[in-house]
């Protein structure tokens, strides 16, 4: 099948395009980017005219929570939910029941990504057996397997001898191990941000410095090792800091930010609604500007949803008791065109880039470009179009979202995965 799409704006980061021009795909591949181009005979023509036509973007930390959780979401329904939401390829934590933590677990999920994922589907397993953090998994299986990174995402692996171990074995494969960086014993019992909020509302609250310390000692544990650690869901300006400096040293660290904590503080929680419930919570004002700057500077390499479907009687209830966490395939590129580009915040391109080309570096994955001989895995995006969050009409299995009613103006118009159109 061959496919040409007329007339758009190009952004490839990959290339350093940022032009209007055509681009030609055939089998699967991208074949040219050129202004006016030629159509080949039988070729369907897309007319991207006004559009923004861009590498497809990828999501590096997803919950789609099959095996075990079906209840919650599948590869099916949460593949659909990422095809909506603008994204043509998804890495999926390994907290799932049984856990990734073996062979045979990574073969079920790529098995059900081939007969019914519509996006690409990349398993990361898991660092310790069952997710315990008493003893390594078997990473050199998982590697094998497909398993494009290891994490306990959702725990935090508090020996640091462990860590440590995990971190030297990966160096072979050349993995990077994705930190959950929370200290369990100073987060134990919390349920947001500590601070005056939470002081304000008579919750638990979680003090920074959880996260930091955790940050601080895997950045040291990857400078021993000389291994690549990536801090998910970074949400701290005192991470921040630890993550600019680790760099500046060569440090092999990495970070990726959500868009929840890039637009929302944690006075979001006053209304007590479960669906502002997250962990990482949601944190302050200050912490906010820090990961906008430190996304737009390059010290947080990428952006990713955590999309992390619950039902509804996990998100119902008292605060305190709901469900950490919230869906965001469907939601993400909307609020951030919404609230960073249209905001003036962060440049197009920049935002592109974290979304498509810096992923796939980070996890060396084939995309994030645009240039001859890519997959052709491509976003294309209405800048002007408004949408109004709906999530009745979600793709995904679950609803938990704290955008539900918000109009957002900009949206993903179409997806493209191997060449072929995968959204509505």
């Amino acid at each position: 099948m061959s496919l040409l799409i007329r007339n758009g704006r190009v952004i490839d980061p990959a290339n350093g395009v940022d032009a209007g021009a055509d681009v030609l795909i055939a089998d699967g591949s991208i074949q040219r980017v050129g202004p006016s181009l030629l159509a080949p005979a039988n070729v369907e023509i897309l007319d991207a005219t006004g559009k923004v036509v861009c590498p497809g973007f990828i999501d590096i930390h997803v919950h789609l929570r099959e095996p075990g959780y079906e209840y919650k979401e599948t590869v099916a329904t949460g593949t659909r939910a990422a095809a909506a939401g603008g994204f043509t390829a998804v890495c999926c934590m390994a907290n799932t029941d049984p856990v990734n933590d073996n062979r045979s677990v990574t073969d079920y999920i790529l098995a059900k990504a081939r007969s019914e994922g519509v996006v690409r589907v990349y398993p990361i397993g898991a660092v310790t057996r069952d997710l315990a953090g008493k003893e390594l998994a078997e990473l050199a299986e998982l590697a094998e397997a497909g398993c494009v990174a290891f994490s306990d995402d959702g725990n935090p692996v508090m020996d640091a001898a462990l860590y440590r171990r995990a971190m030297e074995y990966t160096l072979p494969f050349g993995t990077p191990v994705i930190s959950h960086a929370e200290d369990a014993h100073l987060a134990r019992g919390t349920c947001m941000n500590e601070g005056v909020v939470s002081t304000e509302l008579g919750l638990d609250g979680a003090p920074a410095a959880a996260e930091d310390v955790m940050v601080a000692r895997d950045i040291l544990l990857a400078e021993l090792t000389g291994a690549h650690v990536h801090i998910a869901h970074l949400s701290t300006a005192g991470a921040v800091r630890l993550v600019r400096d680790a760099k500046a040293r060569g440090v092999r660290v990495t970070a990726e930010v959500t868009p929840h904590h890039l637009v929302l503080t944690e006075d979001a929680v006053r209304g007590y609604d479960p669906n502002t419930k997250m962990n990482p919570p949601l944190r302050t004002k200050r912490d906010v500007e820090a990961l906008v700057e430190a996304l737009a500077d390059g010290t947080i390499d990428c952006i990713a949803t955590d999309h992390a479907p619950h039902s509804l009687a996990e998100k119902e209830g008292a605060f305190d008791d709901a469900a950490f966490g919230i869906v965001g395939l469907e939601t993400a590129v909307a609020l951030l065109l919404d609230r960073l580009v249209h905001g003036g915040v962060l440049p197009l391109a920049t935002l592109v880039a974290r979304l498509s080309t810096d992923p796939a570096r980070l996890l060396r994955l084939r995309g994030g470009s645009l240039g001859a001989g890519a997959p052709a895995d491509v976003t294309i995006l209405d800048l002007d179009a408004e949408v109004d969050v709906d999530p009745a009409r979600f793709r995904s299995r679950s609803r938990n979202t704290p955008f539900a009613g918000w109009t957002l103006r900009g949206h993903p118009w179409k997806t493209i995965v191997g060449g072929r159109v995968v959204n509505p």
